[in-house]
């Protein structure tokens, strides 16, 4: 293979002429021919038996030719990128076969490749870091959350459904006395002020009672997922099976020594603070660290594809995929159960992907600059926290992660970690 010439075509997209010399085209071509002979029919001869010039005679010189192309091309297209000093994005590719024969083939490539950018002015970034004080109304809003987790759910039947309590409920939807598909549940469980149904329903159950049959009237917001409910006005008829009401416990010695290991209310106190303490400190970290995000993508100099936008966003409903499949889910009924299609959920993930996109290409441009090289000693300690993080043999890391790969992904971390080291905090 042989790169013959390059040239940019237009931002971001560059035209490659690769060579492919007659030797490798033509064990290319005889490779194939192995591969297919056993499907090519030829008089006189036992299927697969046909000798390669034979079906050649037979069907055309270039009978095998359009495979062997297709065989060569990536692996040709990749080094001769890799020489021109490019990197392609996975995009739309457009070929151009130029000539082909005996001697080899030539063709032409289109291609998206990564982009050049600049960065300045990344350090001495200003940023304000959160109060990490745990006051007394963070330590109160705290023992009110762990009394909440240690509350207990009791059936009231005395009183009518009031803000905040569980109901247990049938209900159907109507829009102009026809039920709609997705509308309907049986004892289905709801904290009214949840804000998890359309606005106008949790209210409506207020003052309504165990075993009461009754209808609400709401409207579907103009901007819901389902385009046929949009702005429609609905009915929805209502049986209340079931009223409960959260009950939380006393904050008391007992309850301390029921939660924790520690005697008294004042000892538990001490043990939150230190907690809160810790946890205040982390999201502040985390605060700092999105502000300086936030200010480092601002900052990228440069025209960034549309296909790696598209690129991250489709890995980011991968991954996101994965996370469902864990919790015995999958991507196409998590869809179909939020009324929304592929081209909605791509959408939502549209900004973060941008951000994590140009994230990347600053803090590569920002290693580049800093001339940021992290050693065997970098290496060898992340390729340990791997398998410690994974459990798995450090030989097996090694071997699924490249070195070269790796390596790229410890000099954006140091990138980042610079960029905060010379951040002023206020």
């Amino acid at each position: 293979m042989s790169l013959k010439s390059t040239r940019e075509v237009e931002t971001n997209r560059h035209e490659l002429e690769v060579e492919i010399d007659a030797d490798t085209f033509q064990k290319a071509v005889n490779a194939v021919y192995r591969r297919r002979k056993s499907s090519i029919n030829v008089p006189g001869f036992r299927k697969g038996k046909a000798p390669k010039s034979i079906i050649e005679k037979m069907y055309g010189k270039e009978v095998f030719y359009e495979d062997a192309m297709q065989d060569l091309y990536p692996e040709a297209l990749e080094e001769a990128a890799k020489e021109a000093g490019l990197i392609i994005i996975n995009d739309k590719i457009d070929l151009d076969v130029e000539n082909v024969g005996d001697d080899g083939f030539t063709f032409k490539a289109t291609v998206t490749v990564k982009p050049t950018i600049d960065v300045n002015n990344y350090k001495g970034l200003e940023v304000t870091a959160k109060s990490t004080e745990v006051t007394d109304e963070i330590l109160d809003k705290e023992i009110e959350s762990v009394r909440e987790r240690n509350s207990r759910l009791v059936t009231v039947e005395d009183r009518p459904a009031a803000d905040g309590d569980l109901v247990v409920m049938d209900f159907e939807g109507f829009i102009d006395g026809e039920a709609f598909e997705g509308g309907k549940a049986e004892n289905y469980n709801l904290r009214i002020g949840s804000g998890n149904f359309i606005p106008g329903f949790e209210e409506q159950l207020i003052g309504h009672n165990t075993d009461e049959e009754f209808t609400i009237d709401v409207k579907f917001p103009d901007d819901y997922q389902v385009d046929e409910l949009k702005g429609k006005d609905a009915q929805f008829k209502i049986k209340l099976h079931e009223i409960k009401e959260r009950q939380l416990p006393d904050f008391d010695d007992e309850f301390v020594k029921d939660v924790s290991e520690k005697e008294t209310v004042d000892e538990y106190k001490e043990e939150l603070k230190d907690e809160l303490s810790e946890r205040l400190k982390k999201e502040s970290e985390d605060d700092i660290e999105n502000q300086i995000t936030d200010k480092l993508v601002e900052l990228v100099e440069g025209e960034i594809p549309e296909a790696m936008y598209t690129n991250e966003v489709n890995q980011m409903i991968r991954e996101f995929d994965m996370r469902l499949r864990q919790q015995g889910l999958d991507i196409n009924t998590y869809m179909q159960y939020m009324g929304m299609g592929v081209d909605v959920l791509a959408e939502n993930y549209r900004p973060q992907g941008e951000k994590r996109v140009k994230l990347r290409l600053v803090l590569e441009k920002i290693a580049e600059k800093e001339a940021i090289d992290p050693s065997k000693e970098d290496l060898d300690n992340e390729y340990k926290r791997l398998a410690d993080l994974y459990s798995m043999d450090e030989e097996k890391v090694r071997a699924s992660i490249p070195e070269e790969d790796l390596k790229k992904d410890l000099a954006v971390e140091q990138a980042m970690q610079l960029v905060k080291d010379n951040a002023v905090i206020s």
